[in-house]
């Protein structure tokens, strides 16, 4: 586009007042339509302020007209304004104090979206005078009935404790509180709380150390992050070493059986070697539960977990974090730069973890200068006998880059490995010689600076090459390398004594023309050569100092004087120009070339400060291993929280009715004086409890009211269903097919069972039927049925195994092996087999669901097929589709199930509405929402179908 034809579409000044014009109209008409008396006209005017906030606009001058709504009736109105008054409330302060009262009563509010937003706005306005209030605030929501409302306290701790310091231990006993919850949804916030506050109170982990561990893959994944790096600083303070055990090895070695040795004495021998390091069962657990980590789809979690492992785990097991970090590789260059960071610091102290993936790090066309001098530093620190001669070739390609930049930092990197690797010393230094004829002055002077260092290793072989570079100085004009030339030869003055003198005299020439750091090796080539060859030298050296001695440059003054008084002696001349020749011809040591990342490692990897290579605020440091491991009993659970614990959990996962009168009456005893409050600090991920104590009623009423309100049930249907595992053809005769048994905790708590029909469609037996090399997904497990010794011709055999699928539908990937063959199979579950049905009252469910809506909810309007419009209809087909247990309804058009995750025992709630016209409203209410969304696609076709 030509500059005339921008200047006509540039808006004019009178363009730029109709818009600022159309804006203060639009404004108008909402404050208007906000104080109108319809809902729907609030609701609309809400909908587009809440829209001009998503695109960036300024809505700030509606603050006074929208607060006025903050106590509206209408949900979906008070629910935007709490979005338009957690993005306004702290630049209109003065304003939202005004309505603080409102806040307090909506923390009162039976929608916990409604209280957790009330509480981030007061949490949001930075005045000291309301400190008390949010006090209080946060202690109350601290112990709500909703996670999400917990979730939210934890995050206003941080916000009034940056309020009001003073308030810290105050805050620690909320943080203390909320520690013990046990929800997913909290754990993240308020470990992230616990670091803002009181990151040094590693006692209040101690109890929660393994419940963190246990919940860590079901936290959300910025949670994730927050944990692991908190429990990384707990590790090094509770455990010992595990990268001793080598040094340990190395100061007892196991010799060879002495002659005169018995078996028992070198037994002992060896036992002791072996007991010299012996993993903690905690810091076990902690490596354990984060290794699924690593299969994460967020950069930061496998970053969090790599540098766990890296700062934790055995040296041998630390190289399983190579391969995740160099998929990271594959994002987006940000996630690049810091993971190639990191990376580039492991590589220095442990080549081997990165060795098999030095192709990874091979420098492409496309990356920035940034991405590619990192890769650089990964590919140098890597380099060995083996690899050399292949990377000098790749080397060889960057220096032809047009990112001079890259190209210069290769030529360094061509000195390193030259420094490192004595074989190729001289090829390196013969290539870097064939640059100094390269046309690009940057790609010559790097060249130079390189070859001056790689010299001062070994100058004596190499004087063809000063001579070679003196001759160039006349067409190198950057000053780095024209000094280092000049450096070069004054240092080594006496095994070119023709040529260095030549070289004094044409710089003589341009002295007032050079840069100063050129001035700087004149004036020290001119010293050296004074004091080796005065004959030649003595009155150029004087004319170069007596240039010198006028020159614009205060340094080169105060050089200038340094040098003549301590070379040319006079009455005024002290005692070290005795010494001048020690001073200026002394041995210098060889430079060490160095990899920039080698002093990052004392700050823990991926930080802030390894990144920036310098202490950040804010940082914590990790403490050097203890010498002797602390007391590992800090971590046990009181036996009385226990049996607490394993109360509720019998309240849960089984029927009460199935459990011993005994064991119940024991557990209750224990815990009659506990109060009731006690219960809302240890409740499940996502509702209400009540502690058992707290009704005094039968146990009838404490079975439907305990635990989520509801307990596992028997199945109601079983499906008939079968599923081929492994077809006759592909078996080699052997056929197998199974099916979802539907039976609860035949093989532990998480396990979904299965039955597999084996059959032996052959005219020979098979023999040794089992199961062998399982590939399975992180975190799931499988409980292999016993081997099948023997199985005739045409007999068919049915075991039962149990799969912990982790609340997913992945596929369960292993093999069935017979004596002489193994076959590939899977077994993948629909999403309603993940579940067990649960029974609970009409009124139960409504509470449930009231905690479980919003961002919780996921519903569906469908068709139904009138022959399925029935009670009896709709309940078949939905409990033969997924294992739900039916809730008792009181209306005739509304149908009710419920079901937990086998896994996690979240709550699963259906509800199908039959509406007029032949529709029905499907809703579903979970935590589980990816559980949930996949259930009511396979709900609506069972119901719409004829």
């Amino acid at each position: 586009m030509s500059s005339e034809a921008s200047i006509y579409n540039r808006p004019s000044v009178l363009d730029c007042f109709r818009s600022s014009g159309n804006s203060w109209f639009q404004k108008r008409n909402l404050k208007q339509m906000l104080e109108s008396s319809k809902d729907s006209a609030k609701l609309d005017a809400m909908k587009r302020i809440v829209g001009m906030i998503a695109k960036g606009k300024n809505a700030s001058e509606l603050f006074p007209a929208v607060v006025k709504n903050v106590a509206s009736k209408n949900i979906e109105i008070k629910k935007l304004v709490y979005v338009y008054l957690m993005r306004y409330a702290e630049e209109q302060q003065d304003l939202a104090l005004l309505s603080i009262s409102t806040f307090q009563r909506a923390l009162k509010d039976p929608n916990q979206l409604i209280r957790a937003s009330a509480l981030r706005v007061l949490s949001s306005i930075r005045v000291p005078i309301i400190v008390p209030i949010m006090m209080l605030a946060i202690k109350e929501a601290s112990s709500d009935l909703s996670p999400y409302v917990r979730k939210n306290a934890a995050h206003a701790i941080q916000k009034l404790y940056s309020l009001d310091p003073e308030q810290k231990e105050m805050l620690i006993e909320v943080i203390e509180k909320l520690l013990k919850d046990r929800s997913t949804l909290v754990a993240g916030s308020v470990v992230m709380a616990f670091e803002e506050v009181c990151p040094d109170r590693i006692d209040l982990i101690h109890k929660n150390y393994r419940k963190l561990c246990n919940l860590l893959v079901d936290v959300e994944e910025w949670g994730q992050v927050v944990i692991i790096h908190m429990l990384t600083r707990y590790a090094r303070t509770q455990f010992v070493s595990p990268w001793k055990v080598g040094k340990d090895l190395e100061d007892h070695p196991v010799h060879e059986n002495n002659f005169y040795e018995s078996d028992e004495e070198q037994k002992e021998k060896d036992r002791k070697v072996k007991n010299i390091y012996t993993m903690d069962p905690d810091h076990r657990l902690l490596l354990r539960n984060t290794k699924p980590l690593l299969q994460s789809r967020n950069a930061a979690v496998v970053m969090a977990v790599a540098q766990l492992y890296w700062h934790l785990a055995p040296k041998s097991e630390a190289s399983i974090v190579s391969k995740s970090l160099v998929r990271l590789l594959h994002s987006n260059r940000e996630v690049q730069y810091i993971v190639l960071q990191n990376i580039a610091t492991m590589s220095i102290q442990r080549k081997g973890m990165f060795e098999p993936y030095l192709k990874s790090f091979y420098v492409r066309s496309t990356d920035p200068t940034m991405i590619k001098t990192l890769k650089l530093e990964i590919l140098t620190n890597l380099a060995n006998e083996a690899n050399i001669s292949t990377l000098l070739r790749e080397f060889q390609t960057y220096v032809k880059s047009q990112d001079k930049q890259f190209a210069a930092a290769t030529i360094q990197a061509i000195g390193r490995c030259a420094t490192n690797i004595t074989e190729v010393t001289d090829t390196c230094l013969n290539g870097l010689v064939c640059l100094l004829s390269n046309r690009d002055e940057i790609v010559v002077a790097e060249s130079v600076v390189v070859i001056k260092k790689l010299l001062q290793t070994q100058p004596a072989h190499h004087g063809e090459i000063i001579k070679h570079m003196a001759k160039l100085l006349d067409n190198i004009t950057v000053p780095v390398a024209r000094a280092s030339i000049l450096w070069l030869i004054g240092e080594y003055c006496e095994r070119v004594p023709k040529i260095a003198p030549d070289v004094l005299r044409k710089t003589a020439k341009s002295f007032t023309t050079e840069d100063d750091l050129v001035k700087l090796q004149i004036l020290n080539l001119g010293a050296k050569l004074y004091l080796t060859n005065s004959k030649q030298t003595k009155l150029l050296t004087q004319y170069v100092l007596n240039l010198g001695k006028y020159d614009q440059s205060y340094d080169i003054r105060d050089r200038t004087r340094f040098i003549r008084q301590l070379i040319v002696p006079n009455e005024k001349s002290g005692a070290l120009s005795k010494y001048a020749k020690k001073i200026f011809l002394a041995q210098k040591p060889a430079p060490l070339l160095e990899s920039p990342f080698k002093d990052r490692d004392h700050f823990q990897l991926g930080t802030l400060s390894h990144t920036l290579n310098s202490r950040a605020t804010g940082y914590l440091e990790l403490s050097n291993w203890p010498e002797v491991a602390p007391d590992p009993s800090v971590r046990n659970v009181d036996v009385a929280e226990f049996l607490w614990w394993f109360y509720m959990s019998l309240n849960i996962f089984f029927s009460i009715r199935s459990v011993s009168e005994d064991i119940k009456k024991k557990a209750k005893g224990i815990f009659k004086n506990r109060s009731t409050s006690s219960s809302s600090d240890t409740e499940s991920t996502s509702s209400e409890e009540s502690s058992p104590d707290s009704k005094s009623e039968s146990d009838s009423k404490s079975d439907s009211e305990s635990g989520k309100s509801g307990s596992v049930t028997t199945q109601v249907s079983v499906p008939t269903e079968t599923h081929e595992l492994l077809h006759r053809m592909s078996g080699k005769g052997l056929a197998a097919h199974y099916h979802f048994s539907r039976q609860p905790g035949i093989f532990g708590d998480h396990m979904v069972s299965v039955q597999v029909t084996v059959t032996n469609t052959t005219d020979q037996k098979i023999e040794n039927i089992h199961i062998k090399e399982k590939k399975l997904p992180p975190g799931m497990r499988v409980h292999e049925f016993n081997p099948i010794e023997c199985l005739e011709p045409a007999e068919s055999i049915t075991v039962s195994m149990g799969i912990d699928f982790c609340d997913s539908t992945q596929m369960a990937s292993f093999q069935l092996c017979t004596k002489d063959d193994h076959f590939n199979v899977n077994i993948q579950p629909p999403v309603g087999e993940l579940l067990l049905p649960v029974t609970m009252s009409e009124k139960d469910f409504k509470k449930e669901q009231g905690m479980l809506t919003g961002m919780n909810e996921t519903s569906a309007t469908i068709a139904v097929a009138p022959q399925n419009s029935t009670r009896l209809v709709i309940i078949e087909r939905v409990v033969k589709a997924a294992n739900l247990g039916v809730v008792p309804s009181g209306q005739d058009n509304i149908h009710r199930f419920a079901a937990k995750t086998v896994h996690s025992g979240s709550l699963m709630l259906v509800t199908v509405e039959l509406k007029e016209s032949s529709t029905a409203q499907l809703v579903i209410n979970t935590e589980k929402t990816v559980i949930g969304s996949v259930l009511l696609r396979e709900l609506k076709p069972v119901l719409s179908q004829g």
